[in-house]
């Protein structure tokens, strides 16, 4: 997963990692938006994917796919810059001090849960600010906060709510980016190996089947959290000023005793469907613009 050299010394050798991981998780967004506002309306049980679209279709209008386009943007210039960036940062000081050779795969594993932590951590904010323009819509109209954008929406957030509560939910937000990242990036470099060297698949091919392996992992380890997660961010208070759920835990146990474990699964195939794309685009870009930067004698 890259380059495996010793790091050079300076400035932008430190934070290129950071602006590449940034840049091209921005970008596979703009192409992932639309699936990804289809699956929170599944999750806020408005029906199946079929459903929710031509439904959004015809009462939205296209644009309502692209609603909090803005926060998703950023929360991957946050979430996917410190999480792409510390990884790489991360397994490079591993792999000098296992003397230049290739990291085993539990350290990479545990490199991508610590970058997972601290990526969710920097980016929930932007998550919630997220959440709540794409679940907007769902409200009654008189619990409707109508951000305009998502710096409107940190704005209100911080001064209705309170700076701490942009990080509500971070507790459930941070476990999935840490086990999203550990199943995206552990499945990731086993399925490179095997497609490319038992297989004896192209550069192409090898990115395109190890990014769909690695995106269906990272689905089934998140989707878990990102339900509870969802559930959290979105809660509104009863007439009696009461929330529904106290916390991650209760929010859980409850799930749990309503619907089963399968109710975490809830709308799993769109889920996965847009993870695997997201993973294989960010990837994809990010060569891309290594390539480019390779190019210039960056």
């Amino acid at each position: 997963m890259g380059d495996e050299k010793k790091p050079k010394v300076g400035v932008w050798p430190t934070v290129k990692p950071f602006i590449n991981g940034g840049v091209s998780g921005m970008l596979a967004t703009c192409v992932i938006q639309p699936i990804d506002m289809i699956k929170v309306r599944i999750q806020l049980g408005q029906g199946s994917a079929a459903h929710v679209t031509t439904t959004m279709l015809k009462n939205e209008g296209v644009a309502a796919f692209y609603k909090g386009l803005s926060a998703g943007l950023l929360r991957q210039a946050t979430y996917t810059t410190a999480r792409l960036g510390s990884f790489r940062i991360l397994t490079n000081k591993a792999i000098e001090a296992n003397d230049g050779k290739p990291l085993p795969l539990y350290q990479k594993a545990l490199c991508g849960l610590t970058a997972g932590a601290i990526g969710a951590t920097v980016g929930s904010p932007s998550d919630l600010a997220l959440i709540r323009m794409q679940a907007d819509a769902t409200l009654p109209a008189a619990q409707r906060r109508h951000y305009t954008n998502a710096f409107h929406a940190l704005f209100r957030i911080t001064k209705d709510e309170g700076v701490l509560s942009l990080w509500k939910g971070a507790g459930p937000t941070v476990v999935r980016a840490m086990a999203l990242n550990m199943g995206m990036l552990a499945s990731y470099d086993q399925s490179v190996e095997f497609f490319r060297d038992n297989v004896g698949l192209g550069e192409a091919a090898t990115v395109v089947g190890a990014s769909s392996v690695s995106g269906f992992f990272a689905a089934a380890c998140s989707l878990p959290f990102d339900y509870v997660k969802t559930q959290i961010q979105k809660m509104q208070p009863d007439a009696e000023g009461k929330y529904p759920y106290t916390g991650s835990l209760d929010c859980t146990l409850k799930t749990l005793k309503a619907g089963g474990p399968l109710k975490f699964y809830t709308g799993f195939p769109v889920y996965c469907v847009r993870i695997a794309p997201h993973v294989m685009m960010t990837w994809i870009f990010l060569n891309q613009i290594q390539k480019l930067e390779k190019s210039y004698g960056l």
